[in-house]
């Protein structure tokens, strides 16, 4: 996607691309990170951010999942919190239309880049607290979000509860995209045994920002699938096979080999 600063407008394009992932035969369609609402002007964005009940975007995507039978995991919203700060959260929503799992990002974004931007998230977001996985059409999913992806710790236990795919939605920064997004990602697949999806924001958006694109599919073996490019937005395609997980999973016991690491002595 290419988020911008209408709620109603990204709306409309989740909804279409609903109908056209069940139209195309999919079982479940992902989304980026911030998927409703995309504004580095708070005080502008701050109008639109209500509680996840109130949340037109998320029942509207809910409304299209329950007519396709298509479940569908949201990358995330900005949806009101507990005190003054908002959540960054993701949803998986299944092909009646329930909300099937719900995940906080833990990770907050603050860093000043060498191109002269500054980005501080916890500032207007307060983080999760929490690892959650789901039982999917495409086996065990376990949620995360964009800077997630920098924290190992978070994907050991990803791949401890067994994930068969990860998701990991997120609206990377041209810089930091450039430098690190597809060895992160394929780094992700290999030490969890597990598919990684990774639906991402691409192009200019209306509020001014660049971000990096290349939505990714890679399998366990830490092979891309699919690369949808820095272009434009639009919809791609992969399968996800039980077989390969096991295939993989088999040449390198690395989960079940794993072991707990003691405490590191100080001499």
């Amino acid at each position: 996607m290419t988020t911008g600063i209408d709620p109603a407008a990204n709306a409309r394009v989740l909804v279409g691309a609903v109908g056209r992932a069940a139209d195309e035969g999919a079982a479940m369609l992902f989304t980026p990170e911030m998927s409703g609402l995309l504004d580095r002007d708070r005080k502008r964005g701050a109008a639109h951010i209500v509680a996840e009940e109130e949340d037109t975007v998320l029942a509207a995507v809910r409304e299209a999942a329950a007519k396709s039978g298509t479940w569908v995991a949201i990358g995330s919203l900005a949806v009101k919190g507990e005190g003054d700060r908002y959540a960054n959260r993701a949803f998986v929503i299944d092909g009646t239309g329930a909300i099937a799992a719900r995940y906080d990002k833990i990770h907050m974004f603050d860093v000043d880049l060498s191109t002269g931007e500054s980005w501080r998230e916890s500032n207007a977001y307060a983080p999760g607290q929490g690892v959650t996985t789901v039982e999917t059409p495409l086996g065990r999913l376990g949620l995360s979000i964009c800077y997630d992806i920098r924290f190992p710790a978070l994907y050991e236990q990803l791949g401890r509860a067994r994930c068969d795919v990860i998701a990991i939605p997120a609206a990377f920064t041209v810089p930091t995209g450039n430098a690190h997004w597809h060895v992160l990602q394929r780094a992700r697949a290999i030490e969890a045994s597990a598919y990684v999806v990774s639906a991402a924001q691409v192009g200019r958006h209306e509020d001014g920002r660049a971000t990096y694109g290349h939505s990714l599919v890679v399998d366990p073996w830490g092979e891309v699938l699919l690369d949808m490019g820095d272009e434009a937005a639009g919809m791609g395609f992969a399968e996800v096979h039980r077989k390969r997980l096991e295939e993989v999973r088999a040449q390198l016991p690395s989960l079940a080999n794993r072991r707990e690491i003691p405490n590191l002595a100080t001499v």
